[in-house]
C-alpha cells in the first residue's frame, strides 16, 4: 500500500500528543507490507489506530495482516469489535469463517454481496470445500467473465471440473483458458488427476512424474528448503502411489506410501490420505497395526463433538475423504471385533455425513456383525423409502444381505425394485437362480421373458438380446417347456444361424416336432468318423446293457504298436549311494514299517509273579507290617536324606510313589507360547 498523507488529528485536551507523526506511521507501514513483514505491520497498524481511532484504511491494513499471519482469531474478534464503525469487513469476515471451516456462515455473510470477483473467487472456494461442484463450477464461470489473467485461478478451475466429475471438459476449458499442463506443477497435477478419472493410468503416470519435475525446479529457483519442496509435492507422490494401486501394481503402491510416511512430511491432507490408501490395500491383514495408524488420524472431539480429525484436517480434506477414513476405520473395528467403539462411532455418522449412504451402509454392516440380519434389512428398506434417490446401493446392499441368509424372497424383491439394472445380464442371472431355489419357475420365465422384450427395444452399442435369449430357451428346455423353448431357439437360428442354437433347436424340436427336427438337422455338419457306422443295425440294438462288476475288455493292439513297444530300451536301475550289487548284503526286513507290536517276531514281556503273596488277608496285611517298619525306623535316624538329582524326582515304574509338587516341571499358562526352562 502507497503511503499516503493524512492531516493529524486536533488532540484533545485528555489525549497527549503523539510522539511519532502519522505520516511516518503509514511509510513504516507501507514497507513491512511490501517485505512481508505482517506481524510488524500489523503491530504499526495499532500504532495509527491509536492516534486515529476508527481510520478505515489503518483498520482494513491490520485485518489483512492478521489473517496473512494465520491469526484468523485475532483477526476475526479486531472485525467483531469494528461493527459500530461505518466500515464494510463483512468480506475479511467471511474469509476468516470460511478459514475456521466455518462455511455456511460464511456463505451467510456473502449473500447480498456484489458479485464482483474477489466474492466469486471465495464463493467459489467455500462450495468446493461443501462439495456442491456444480454450484462452484457456476462461480467460476462467472469469474471467467473477468478475464483475471491467474494461473492460480486456472488452476482451481481444473480442479473444480475433475471434482465435480466432468473430467471429458478439461481439455477444452484448458484450451480456452490458453494454458497448458506444463504452465505449472499444480495444473500438470490437476490434469493428471483428470486423466485417472478417464482411466487413463499409464497417461497420468506420465504427466504425474511431468508435475514433479516441474515443482522441483520451480521451488528451487524461489529457494524453497529441501523438507519445504518435499512438503509442496506431497500430494503428486501420493497420486503417483495411488496410479501404480489402480493398475494392479500392488505391492509399488504399498511400497511407496510406506515411504511417504516414513518420511513424514509436513503436509498432513497427504499423509491422512497415503494412511487411508495404505489401510485399503492391506484389507484385512494386518488389523492392529492398521487401527493404530488411523487412531493416530481420529480422535476424541470438543465443544459437542464426539469424534474429529487431528492436525485440523477437518478443514483440510474433502468430504468425501473424511467419510473413506471413518468408513475404514468402522470396518476394522468389526475385523477386530470391538464391537463397542463400532457402536460409539456408527451412531455418529449420520450426523457427521447427512447426505451421504455410506453411514446407513455401514449400520447394516454392524447388524450382520452382531447376527442381527432382520434388523439390517429393516435399517435399509426404511432408509430406501425415505429417500428413494439414493436406494440402489442401499437395495443392492440388501439384496445381498438376505441371499447370504437364505432369505431369497427379500433378496429377490429388493433387486425388482432396481429398475435401472434389472435386465442386466448379471441381474437377470441371479433373480432367475433366486427364483429357482424358492421353487417358483414361473417367475423366473417372467424375469427372462421381461428382459428379451427391453431388450429387444434397448437403444445401445452392446446388445445382450442374444444372450439372453440362449439362456432363456436352456432354461425352458430344462424345466419342460419344449414349445417354448424351440421357438427362441428358432429365432436364434434365424437371426445369426448359431451353431449352439442349431443344436439346441434340434434337440428341443426332436421331442415336440420331429419333420422340424429332421429339417434342421440337415444343416448340422457332418462330423468325421461316422462314415462307417451303420445307423439302422445301430438302431435296431436295444442300447448298452449295464453289467455288474469290473469288466476286462480286450483291445487289440496293432503290430506296429508291439514292436514300438518291444524297442522300448530299459533303464538301467539306480542304486543307492555306497550299494554294491555284487555283494548287497542280507536282504531288509520286510517288516521293517510295522509297528512292533503287529510283527511276527514280537514276543510280550512277562509279568514279574515272584512279588505275589499267598495266604490269608490277615497275613498279607501282618507281613506289610513288619517289613516297612525298620525303613521307618531307618530314616527317623539317618535324618534328611540327600537330595535327589534332576530328573530322580518321578516315582519308579510299578511303585505306589509320587513325586513332590515342587519338583514337578512347570507348565505355560495362558496363551503365551513360551517354555519355562528347567
Amino acid at each position: 500500500m502507497p503511503p499516503k498523507a493524512k492531516a493529524s488529528p486536533k488532540a484533545s485536551p485528555a489525549q497527549p500528543t503523539p510522539s511519532v507523526p502519522i505520516e511516518d506511521l503509514f511509510t513504516s507501514l507501507h514497507r513491512h507490507v511490501r517485505d512481508f513483514e505482517y506481524e510488524q505491520a500489523a503491530k504499526v497498524a495499532d500504532q495509527v489506530l491509536a492516534v486515529a481511532p476508527g481510520d478505515e484504511d489503518a483498520l482494513r491494513c491490520k485485518v489483512v495482516a492478521l489473517i496473512k499471519s494465520d491469526a484468523i482469531e485475532m483477526a476475526l474478534s479486531t472485525i467483531q469489535g469494528s461493527r459500530h464503525l461505518p466500515v464494510d469487513l463483512k468480506f475479511y469476515e467471511a474469509y476468516c469463517l470460511y478459514r475456521q471451516n466455518k462455511l455456511y456462515e460464511a456463505m451467510k455473510l456473502l449473500d447480498g454481496q456484489e458479485r464482483n470477483s474477489v466474492i466469486l473467487q471465495l464463493e467459489s472456494q467455500i462450495l468446493y470445500r461443501l462439495g456442491k461442484m456444480e454450484a462452484c463450477m457456476d462461480s467460476y464461470e462467472k469469474i471467467q467473465r473477468f478475464k483475471i489473467d491467474s494461473l492460480d485461478l486456472k488452476a482451481n478451475i481444473i480442479a473444480a471440473l475433475v471434482a465435480a466429475g466432468r473430467s471429458a471438459e478439461v481439455q477444452g476449458t484448458m484450451e480456452a483458458l490458453k494454458v497448458k499442463a506444463a504452465s505449472s506443477f499444480e495444473l500438470a497435477y490437476n490434469y493428471a488427476c483428470s486423466l485417472i478419472e478417464k482411466k487413463k493410468y499409464a497417461e497420468a503416470e506420465q504427466q504425474l512424474l511431468s508435475a514433479r519435475r516441474i515443482g522441483q525446479e520451480m521451488l528451487m529457483e524461489e529457494d524453497y528448503a529441501d523438507d519445504e519442496i518435499e512438503s509442496e509435492l506431497a500430494p503428486i507422490a501420493v497420486q503417483l502411489a495411488y496410479a501404480h494401486q489402480l493398475q494392479g501394481r500392488t505391492q509399488e503402491a504399498i511400497e511407496a506410501y510406506t515411504a511417504i510416511l516414513n518420511r513424514n512430511p509436513s503436509d498432513y491432507p497427504s499423509l491422512a490420505v497415503a494412511t487411508n490408501n495404505l489401510v485399503s490395500l492391506r484389507g484385512t491383514k494386518d488389523v492392529s497395526d492398521s487401527l493404530r495408524r488411523l487412531d493416530r488420524l481420529i480422535e476424541k472431539g470438543s465443544g459437542g463433538k464426539q469424534f474429529q480429525l487431528a492436525n485440523g484436517l477437518d478443514f483440510k480434506l474433502s468430504s468425501r475423504q473424511k467419510e473413506s477414513l471413518y468408513s475404514n476405520r468402522l470396518l476394522l473395528l468389526l475385523q477386530a471385533n470391538k464391537m463397542d467403539q463400532a457402536q460409539e462411532l456408527v451412531a455418529v455418522l449420520p450426523d457427521m455425513f447427512p447426505d451421504s449412504v455410506m453411514p446407513v451402509l455401514l449400520q447394516a454392516a454392524l447388524h450382520v456383525r452382531e447376527k442381527k440380519v432382520a434388523k439390517a434389512e429393516e435399517v435399509l428398506i426404511q432408509y430406501a423409502n425415505k429417500f428413494p434417490d439414493k436406494s440402489m446401493p442401499v437395495l443392492l446392499a440388501r439384496a445381498q444381505i438376505a441371499a447370504a441368509a437364505g432369505h431369497y424372497q427379500i433378496s429377490t424383491e429388493s433387486l425388482l425394485k432396481v429398475r435401472d439394472i434389472q435386465h442386466m445380464a448379471a441381474t437377470v442371472a441371479t433373480l432367475v437362480s433366486l427364483q429357482e431355489r424358492m421353487g417358483d419357475y414361473n417367475g423366473a420365465a417372467g424375469v427372462l421373458d421381461s428382459a428379451i422384450q427391453w431388450w429387444k427395444n434397448a437403444m445401445t452399442e452392446e446388445n445382450k438380446l442374444d444372450l439372453i435369449i440362449h439362456e432363456a430357451a436352456n432354461f425352458k428346455l430344462n424345466h419342460g417347456r419344449e414349445d417354448e423353448a424351440s421357438q427362441l431357439y428358432e429365432k436364434l437360428v434365424k437371426s445369426h444361424g448359431n451353431i449352439e442354437a442349431l443344436v439346441g433347436l434340434v434337440m428341443t424340436a426332436a421331442r415336440t416336432d420331429l419333420e422340424k427336427a429332421e429339417l434342421y438337422e440337415k444343416q448340422l455338419k457332418q462330423l468325421s468318423g461316422l462314415k462307417g457306422l451303420n445307423v439302422e443295425n445301430l438302431e435296431k440294438t436295444s442300447g448298452a446293457k449295464h453289467v455288474e462288476g469290473p469288466q476286462i475288455v480286450k483291445v487289440e493292439v496293432s503290430e506296429d504298436v508291439k514292436k514300438a513297444k518291444s524297442k522300448k530300451r530299459k533303464r538301467k536301475p539306480r542304486y543307492p549311494k555306497g550299494f554294491d550289487p555284487a555283494n548287497p548284503g542280507p536282504p531288509p526286513d520286510p517288516e521293517r514299517w510295522l509297528p512292533k507290536r503287529e510283527r511276527s517276531s514280537y514276543r510280550p514281556k512277562r509279568k514279574d509273579k515272584r512279588s505275589q503273596i499267598r495266604g490269608s488277608q490277615g497275613a498279607v496285611v501282618r507281613e506289610k507290617h513288619d517289613a516297612l517298619t525298620p525303613a521307618t525306623a531307618a530314616s527317623s535316624t539317618n535324618g534328611p536324606t540327600s537330595k535327589p538329582s534332576q530328573g530322580s524326582t518321578a516315582a519308579s515304574k510299578g511303585g505306589s510313589q509320587k513325586p513332590a509338587a515342587a519338583s514337578e516341571r512347570p507348565k505355560a499358562s495362558g496363551k503365551s507360547k513360551k517354555k519355562s526352562r528347567s
